[in-house]
C-alpha cells in the first residue's frame, strides 16, 4: 500500500500567467518610475538652464513606452496639436536626430523672440551657405 501525494502542479498557476503577470507587473513598475522622473522633471525645471525638459522627456519616454493608455492619449494629443508635441515625437523615434532637432527649434525660438537683424542662427546659417555656394 502506498500512498501518492498529490502533485503540487494542479495549485500553482501555469507558467505563461506567472510570465504575464510578472510582465505586468513590470510595466506598472515601469510606469511608476517613469512618473517619478517626470515629477522630478517638473521639480527642476524653475532651476536656471534647460534641465528639467530634458528630464521630463526622459521621463514621458519610459511612461509611453511601457502603458498603452498614455500611449493612446498620447497620439490623440499629437493629432489635436501636431505642431506642438512634433519634437517630443521625434525624440521617442528609435533613433532619434538630437542635433538636428535641438537646432530647429533653437531657430523657431530664435525666430519668435528675436528681431530679425540679431538672430545669430540665422546669419550663420546663410554665411555658411554662400560659402559652400562659393
Amino acid at each position: 500500500m502506498s500512498f501518492a501525494m498529490p502533485s503540487l502542479r494542479a495549485y500553482r498557476a501555469t507558467d505563461e500567467v506567472a510570465r504575464e503577470v510578472a510582465a505586468r507587473v513590470k510595466r506598472f513598475g515601469m510606469v511608476l518610475v517613469g512618473l517619478a522622473i517626470i515629477a522630478f522633471g517638473i521639480l527642476i525645471s524653475p532651476l536656471p538652464g534647460p534641465g528639467g525638459i530634458p528630464v521630463i522627456v526622459v521621463g514621458l519616454m519610459v511612461v509611453l513606452r511601457n502603458s498603452f493608455k498614455a500611449r493612446r492619449q498620447f497620439v490623440r494629443l499629437h493629432r489635436a496639436h501636431p505642431k506642438i508635441l512634433y519634437p517630443i515625437r521625434r525624440l521617442l523615434r528609435r533613433d532619434p536626430e538630437f542635433v538636428a532637432m535641438f537646432y530647429g527649434q533653437y531657430l523657431r525660438v530664435e525666430r519668435l523672440l528675436l528681431p530679425r537683424r540679431i538672430r545669430f542662427a540665422m546669419k550663420l546659417r546663410h554665411g555658411l551657405r554662400r560659402r559652400r555656394a562659393a
